[in-house]
């Protein structure tokens, strides 16, 4: 059984870092399922396909050529449609939230399961998004889910955002963050909520490198690793 590692969470709680940083230390494999849905949500539109168009989703789901090239020691993966690297084009809040209205279309998710679990590869993943423990890898050895405030999420997407030289101001991302909460926690297709038997941990008042260093202990604990 190839071991795996689901980080879930609501947008800003940290789980990208965390998930990215995990796999760069055990040396597994790491998936960023939230690129999915933002790389066919950017795709479609690039296509001209309308983002309530389900069926034309669907088609386009299984048929578009993404791939992720590692970054070690950097938070985020480059993400390429093709030979076209589009890390920055998705990371918008915009596409954000064109990724956010694509997701709750159960087709859409059921289109984007295999594509998922096809990443599940020795010696290992970590997988970051919504329904990684619920959902898509229900037996993983050990599942995260990762919350924080509004706020300090708002924040960090701020941070993030600046930091790739885009604009945004942090009344705004707050609106849209609490949108799309509203709308992932009460979608009818794997809506946003921890696995039973998944570790919450609320990282309002925590550094990235604070959430790592709890985590990694209990990784260490599950796996036998140093």
């Amino acid at each position: 059984m190839i071991p795996v590692i689901t980080i879930d969470g609501p947008s800003g709680s940290g789980k990208g870092t965390l998930a990215n940083r995990l796999a760069e230390k055990l040396g597994w494999h790491f998936l960023d399922s939230g690129a999915l849905y933002r790389v066919l949500a950017f795709s479609a539109q690039e296509s001209g396909i309308k983002l309530d168009d389900i069926e034309r989703l669907v088609e386009h789901a299984l048929v578009m050529p993404i791939h992720f090239a590692s970054a070690i020691g950097q938070e985020s993966t480059h993400v390429f449609l093709g030979e076209k690297e589009i890390t920055t084009a998705i990371r918008t809040e915009i596409c954000g939230n064109a990724a956010s209205q694509v997701a709750q279309y159960s087709p859409v998710r059921q289109a984007l399961i295999d594509k998922q679990r096809d990443f599940m590869k020795a010696p290992g993943l970590v997988a970051d998004g919504r329904d990684m423990g619920t959902v898509i890898f229900p037996d993983a050895a050990l599942k995260i889910y990762l919350e924080a405030s509004p706020i300090a999420r708002a924040q960090r997407r701020l941070n993030q955002l600046h930091a790739a030289g885009l604009d945004a101001n942090l009344e705004s991302l707050l609106v849209e963050i609490e949108a799309r909460d509203l709308r992932d926690k009460n979608r009818s297709a794997s809506p946003l909520k921890p696995a039973e038997d998944a570790l919450v941990v609320d990282t309002t008042n925590m550094s990235a490198q604070q959430v790592v260093d709890r985590i990694w202990d209990l990784v260490a604990q599950t796996f036998g690793v140093a």
